[in-house]
């Protein structure tokens, strides 16, 4: 089944470009480390997900592209046909020569309603193209207009038309330090209208993207496209094809379905995170060897004690069952806190795959009691490394993670609730004061 990509703003644009990049790459790279057969279907169900062919056999990214300035559609476009591997459709970009002001209401309220129609058309004409739909996949920013206020009014629409089909949003939480002056009124503006209309949220923090390019990547000088291919990376290590438990032979064919069931329990909690395991820059993956057991030890933790990444990783940390001591000496000014999930998805790629024990991850004291670890755990796998990596796990998790480290007040902030008007409706929106 395939997934409709759109792409909205200045930052949904370019981390498209870098997503459909490296899932070309990955599908096309002969990695040597499985079968030929294994191969040849793990890349035509990339095609099938992500991208059609013209007639002269050139691959065509299932994408529409939008934005209120050409200016970077043009760039994408341009960077895409130049590639030579792969591009975006003739017709599936729409821009105007006017932006969003980084006001979340002008992308609302004033180009979704005006642009309504061409947008959806073009859209529409993408999902025709597709033999079987699975659902669509919204890249886009928090912190700008276009992103934030027009992504919030397109996912409506999506919703309102294909009710049937699944919608996850991928959303760039912004600086702490602040991108954009009133970021945190469009932030919070978003999450309000996309709760209503999404299935499905999968959140990256450009802090932690940032953090993850310094500590773990080696990058001295840190540009936009050093975060949107470490992006791209969890966000393909994700969505590239696996093998599920009960399929060991063949590919999953409902990418977003099956991400939903897994990871979706209830519909008031949609919140994802994405952590990845091993991260690192080429030079130092050159002199680095992993077990699985080490990278799910590793993983594991990061779960339970909120860490990002491998940087910072809590060892003190336990599950409040486990009955295991702290290890190392807690410090008496900090309680470890545990991080409780309501579901979890571990998925393994790479060499003797079908090793790799996982059983630390089915522990009930991981879960809300309301759920058995049987129903809120899924592990997927593929003896096909992704990218660089000869083995490499990712984890997909809803849980209190989100909540705790992007909603809670800091320091002495207030937080409270108000019930604004947008339009004709009431909104009860949580605003954190800054």
């Amino acid at each position: 089944m395939s997934i409709v990509t759109v792409q909205l703003g200045q930052c949904g644009n370019q981390i498209g470009f870098e997503v459909f990049d490296t899932l070309f790459r990955d599908s096309h790279c002969s990695q040597g480390l499985c079968s030929k057969r294994e191969n040849e279907a793990y890349q035509a169900s990339c095609k099938e997900r992500f991208f059609r062919e013209e007639e002269n056999g050139v691959p065509v990214a299932r994408a529409v592209l939008i934005d209120m300035e050409p200016k970077v559609i043009n760039q994408t476009l341009s960077k895409a046909a130049q590639s030579g591997r792969w591009k975006y459709g003739q017709h599936t970009s729409f821009c105007q020569k006017q932006g969003s002001g980084n006001n979340w209401a002008y992308g609302y309220s004033v180009h979704g309603p005006k642009h309504e129609e061409s947008i959806m058309n073009l859209i529409q004409t993408e999902v025709e193209k597709c033999d079987s739909l699975s659902g669509f996949f919204i890249i886009m920013s928090m912190a700008g207009g276009t992103g934030s206020g027009l992504g919030a009014f397109i996912t409506q629409k999506l919703q309102d038309q294909y009710s049937s089909s699944l919608k996850m949003n991928q959303i760039i939480w912004p600086y702490g330090t602040g991108e954009v002056i009133v970021q945190n009124y469009n932030s919070i503006l978003t999450l309000s209208h996309l709760y209503r209309s999404s299935d499905a949220l999968l959140i990256h923090e450009n802090d932690v993207v940032h953090k993850i390019c310094a500590k773990r990547m080696n990058i001295k000088q840190i540009s936009f496209r050093d975060l949107n291919r470490v992006l791209a990376h969890q966000l393909g290590s994700v969505f590239q094809p696996t093998h599920s438990e009960d399929s060991s032979f063949h590919y999953c064919r409902n990418p977003l379905g099956d991400l939903m069931e897994h990871l979706v329990p209830h519909p008031e909690f949609k919140m994802l995170g994405v952590r990845n395991i091993p991260q690192m820059s080429a030079e130092s993956l050159a002199y680095s060897t992993f077990t699985w057991a080490g990278l799910l030890k590793h993983l594991r933790q990061m779960l339970i004690s909120r860490a990002k990444m491998e940087e910072g990783i809590d060892w003190q940390v336990r599950p409040p069952l486990s009955g295991l001591p702290p290890i190392g000496k807690a410090s008496a000014h900090k309680e470890p806190h545990f991080n409780t999930s309501l579901a979890n998805l571990v998925i393994l790629r790479g060499r003797e795959v079908h090793s790799a024990d996982v059983g630390g991850f089915r522990d009930a004291a991981l879960y809300t009691s309301w759920l058995e670890p049987a129903d809120a755990f899924s592990v997927w796998k593929t003896p096909r490394p992704f990218d660089k990596y000869e083995k490499s796990a990712a984890l997909v998790s809803n849980s209190q993670l989100l909540k705790n480290d992007c909603f809670e007040p800091q320091g002495g902030d207030v937080v409270k609730c108000y019930t604004v008007t947008i339009g004709s409706k009431d909104s009860e929106i949580l605003f954190i004061a800054i």
